[in-house]
């Protein structure tokens, strides 16, 4: 076999001779990175200021995008599928799976050599785990892709984008407008996001609703010898009325001895665990070992990738007839944590699992090959243990325990203990968690049997509240409702907590924010069905049915948005009930922040809100301008632009970072025809502004296609260029009094020439010199004080001259409003060969 890089770097292709259906064949194996192309609306659709979210619903036309276009895989696909003959789709064998199967055949169908007659070229693998055995019993079994599979996932991704996008457009908009404290840079709705959130806010509710109310106990200790005692139950359990409860202390008291009036014993057996789904394996990975369901899900693709367990996207708990169960158990006869029990198991025979769910997609997750902790470390190890030790608990035997009962009577009371003796521990000896509790032994005993009472009281208690929901249980409760799929329910999870809609507290506890709340009480207020888990369930019915072939794609696409474009438009329309649970919980815009710089319209300060996502607010002309994010913003020496007059503001990354000036006003509203919204000065095409990229730039960037090195003239002493599209920062001249750009240009490379001019005490020009004019790239004088930031070499102009390079510079040339016109390096990847380890 001979393998090599694609041309898109990402994946690799193997090459080999063998034997396919009988003939000899050349093979090409290679893979793709998850879905080769998703779904987005056209180009002006895309725009939040053009375009009512109504026409979302019906009018806005989507489009198959390549879902990573730096990827280049349609590209990559179709030189590699050129000229075959046919083709085996190898892809994860669930909905997702099959819906990337005909990605790739619309990529390589047109490409590849046309089919002589009826012959056969399309051909789908069925497995379940990246064993031997599995893998070759997939090639001699292969089947055919399902396209109506592939329709339910085409139909869920349409009803999310068009839905989601409409209600989250509105919602951002509508109160990002009018709050600035929401501390939330999108304001999100999603048809399985929303009822997952409606679930913590509803156990919240509960919690802040909950009045406890006092009850009494009545508890009982007997000595059955001198030394020992043993505490009853009351069989009325508990009273909520006090002077009731006194009246039972005060018959009780009167006894002397309690009187056995019965002891039963019973055999009871704990039951094996069913075998090991998806939602359960979140669970347990969120309850017992701290993970959340995301990462979770992370570390199992992982595993299952390199060959460890089966595939672990699976509804069914119930293992197939023909399942190699024992050669599975035979793996992990090596494990010092679990080798006596598998060598035990296999030398007395194996339980059949218990029957559990056949959801008819793959087995149970199941360990596939003996690991070590070494091997896996850290969470993938802890999770890979209890997938094993899960595997093994349901092939060994129940857990037996004897349960004793005894019910004593003090005068017309009755009391009850119970203890439990484990006769066959069974399964719990591979899952000690599981195990039956230690108790205190109870004595021996016979109906009539009098011991004498240590003491009786009264014990006053209080009901207590639920707790949030654990992460646990929302899964359960999402299972149970149909609240998305085994694979989309961490998703849906995950997306909640980072809103911050919910924060993770303690025990993996979900408890909502304010942001959160308020939005689902808003849901209620105006349309329940937004919120209540009803409608997606049904939603995913339809969808189910799409993909057994018993529903129509394109009316249950058109049925379903035709109900929610009713709803939005009605939530559109009483919007305002909402806004007054807002108003209570937030503060107008007007009244967050606090000034930073002047409006070029009135001249008055604008107040920065630092709240996500962070902007400046006009109130007396009722404005907002949008701000890069992810950074901090001050003042820029009060400077103005000179195209609007609004003061400057400074956004850095921190003092390691990059930082550039901005006007409020251009970044969100462009003023050249070259210029696009969000964009600083640092890429600003004026051609004369003191601030813009025809002053301070320098020179072409390296490491991106585009970007242009531009001076930071805030970061003196320590002075430094840095890239205005990508994150390059090249570091020069530290201690200079002053840096500034030169309108002259290197013959060399055509970057603008540096004029500098150092400190008298810490020149490192020769002689006393303390000024210089030079190109940062190619003057001998500079080259030792240029240092790029990540950069394991300096620039080739430094590595003793190697003669002319072209098309560093910013251009000899500028185009119409000063835009650079910079050459690009005949050797690209020369000049990154030289940078980059």
């Amino acid at each position: 076999m001979s393998s090599r890089k694609g041309l898109n770097g990402a994946c690799s292709v193997h090459e080999y001779t063998g034997s396919f259906i009988g003939q000899s064949a050349h093979f090409k194996m290679t893979s793709v990175c998850g879905h080769v192309m998703t779904l987005d609306f056209i180009g002006k659709y895309n725009s939040w200021d053009k375009v009512d979210p109504a026409e979302l619903f019906s009018k806005a036309p989507t489009e198959k995008k390549e879902a990573n276009p730096k990827l280049t895989m349609v590209k990559f696909l179709q030189v590699e599928g050129r000229g075959c003959d046919c083709i085996v789709l190898w892809l994860d064998c669930d909905k997702e799976g099959e819906n990337i199967c005909f990605e790739v055949l619309d990529a390589v169908l047109p490409v590849m050599n046309k089919p002589r007659g009826t012959e056969r070229t399309i051909y789908r693998a069925k497995f379940s785990s990246i064993t031997d055995t599995d893998i070759c019993n997939a090639m001699n079994h292969l089947g055919e892709p399902n396209r109506n599979e592939a329709l339910s996932v085409d139909a869920r991704q349409e009803l999310d984008l068009r839905i989601g996008c409409a209600f989250t457009r509105f919602q951002t908009k509508y109160f990002q407008g009018k709050y600035g404290n929401l501390d939330s840079s999108l304001i999100s709705f999603g048809p399985c996001q929303t009822p997952t959130l409606g679930f913590c806010v509803e156990r919240h509710d509960k919690i802040q609703s909950f009045k406890p109310e006092t009850y009494w106990v009545l508890q009982a200790k007997v000595n059955p010898e001198k030394e020992s005692s043993l505490t009853l139950d009351w069989d009325r359990v508990r009273v909520f009325d006090r002077e009731v409860a006194q009246m039972f202390l005060n018959i009780t008291k009167t006894a002397k001895e309690a009187k056995v009036e019965s002891v039963s014993k019973k055999e009871k057996v704990k039951q094996r665990p069913l075998a090991l789904n998806t939602v359960e394996m979140l669970r347990v990975a969120s309850a017992a070992l701290g993970m959340g369901p995301q990462h979770a899900m992370q570390i199992a693709e992982r595993l299952y990738t390199q060959g460890y367990i089966s595939y672990p996207r699976t509804e069914t708990t119930h293992y197939p007839e023909n399942f190699d169960l024992k050669g599975c158990l035979r793996q992990q006869a090596n494990n010092p944590y679990w080798a006596e029990t598998v060598k035990s198991l296999l030398s007395e025979g194996i339980n059949r699992p218990r029957k559990g769910h056949d959801a008819g997609d793959h087995p149970p997750i199941t360990p596939m090959r003996a690991a070590t902790e070494t091997e896996l470390g850290g969470d993938g190890w802890r999770l890979y243990e209890y997938i094993t030790r899960h595997f093994i608990a349901t092939v060994s035997a129940d857990c037996k325990y004897l349960q004793t009962t005894i019910s004593f009577s003090i005068g017309p009371e009755r009391f009850t203990c119970v203890g439990k003796v484990v006769t066959s521990p069974g399964f719990t000896e591979i899952m000690p968690w599981h195990s039956i509790p230690l108790e205190e032994s109870l004595p021996h005993c016979e109906k009539g049997d009098l011991f004498p009472i240590g003491e009786i009281k009264l014990l006053e208690k209080q009901t207590s509240p639920p707790d949030y929901l654990t992460e646990a249980e929302l899964i359960t409760l999402m299972e149970k409702h149909g609240i998305g799929t085994d694979a989309s329910i961490p998703v849906h999870i995950n997306n909640i907590c980072q809103r911050n809609y919910v924060t993770v507290e303690s025990g993996r506890r979900l408890k909502p924010t304010n942001l959160g709340i308020v939005l689902v009480h808003g849901y209620y207020k105006i349309d329940a069905e937004l919120v209540l888990p009803t409608i997606r369930s049904a939603v995913e019915k339809q969808l189910n049915l799409i993909a057994l072939g018993k529903a129509n794609y394109h009316q249950v696409l058109e049925h379903t948005l035709d109900i929610f474009k009713r709803k939005f438009h009605y939530f559109v329309d009483s919007i305002a009930g909402m806004d007054e649970l807002m108003e209570v919980s937030f503060s107008p815009l007007a009244a967050t922040g606090k000034p930073l710089s002047r409006c070029g319209k009135c001249h008055r300060f604008m107040k920065y809100i630092q709240a996500k996502p962070s902007r400046l607010h006009c109130s007396h002309c009722d404005d907002t301008y949008s701000l890069p994010q992810n950074g901090t913003i001050k003042l820029y020496k009060e400077l103005r632009c000179p195209l609007d007059d609004f003061e400057l503001v400074l956004w850095s990354s921190g003092s390691r970072g990059k930082s550039y000036p901005l006007c409020p006003y251009c970044y969100n509203h462009p003023p050249f025809r070259d210029m696009k919204k969000g964009m600083g000065c640092n890429e600003c095409t004026h051609p004369t502004c003191q601030h813009s990229l025809s002053m301070l730039g320098i020179g072409q960037c390296v490491e991106c296609e585009n970007g242009v090195l531009v001076l930071d003239p805030t970061s003196g002493p320590k002075w430094k260029m840095a890239c205005n599209k990508c994150n390059v920062i090249v570091h020069f001249f530290e201690n200079a009094h002053k840096v500034r750009v030169s309108a002259e240009t290197c013959d060399l490379c055509e970057a603008a020439l540096v004029d500098v001019d150092f400190n008298k005490a810490k020149s490192p020009l020769p002689g006393d010199e303390t000024q210089h004019s030079g190109c940062v790239f190619c003057d001998p004088v500079f080259q030792d004080l240029v240092e790029l930031k990540h950069a394991a070499m300096r620039h080739p102009m430094h590595r003793g001259g190697q003669g002319k390079r072209q098309g560093r510079g910013r251009g000899k040339g500028r185009r119409p409003g000063g835009r650079l016109n910079p050459k690009k390096p005949k050797d690209k990847m020369a000049a990154l060969a030289a940078y980059f380890v």
